[in-house]
């Protein structure tokens, strides 16, 4: 899966626990009808590939989604989604449009010479 769009927001790098997990998060704004604020974490050795970005730069970003379950102090089970990103690319330029052939000339149509004109025809035209 992937993530499109503009680099809104670039964090820094955070350190969580004692273990040295590191995370860093990026929000992606979409370029569509309704625009949405995509926020996207990277973890551990991706984390440095945020480095070469800037905020309002177009980009690509491949994602995984991840979820966990969590059981608070109270008993009560919760679950967490996080969208995951592995790898980030400058989004390339649209490529443009396919241009359609020119249309030949009529001159270069032989005249149809099949015609019959007690065939039924059921076109509505």
């Amino acid at each position: 899966m992937e993530v499109t769009g503009k680099i809104k927001m670039i964090d820094q790098t955070k350190e969580v626990g004692s273990g040295g997990f590191k995370k860093r998060d990026v929000v992606v704004t979409t370029d569509e009808q309704y625009p949405q604020h995509i926020l996207v974490q990277f973890v551990q050795d991706k984390c440095d590939l945020l480095n070469g970005f800037q905020v309002g730069e177009p980009v690509k970003i491949d994602i995984n989604l991840r979820g966990r379950e969590w059981t608070n102090p109270q008993g009560e089970t919760v679950y967490f989604n996080t969208i995951q990103g592995w790898r980030i690319a400058k989004a390339q330029a649209d490529a443009p449009a396919a241009q359609m052939p020119p249309m030949p000339a009529a001159q270069a149509f032989a005249p149809a010479t099949n015609l019959n004109e007690e065939e039924a025809d059921d076109l509505p035209f």
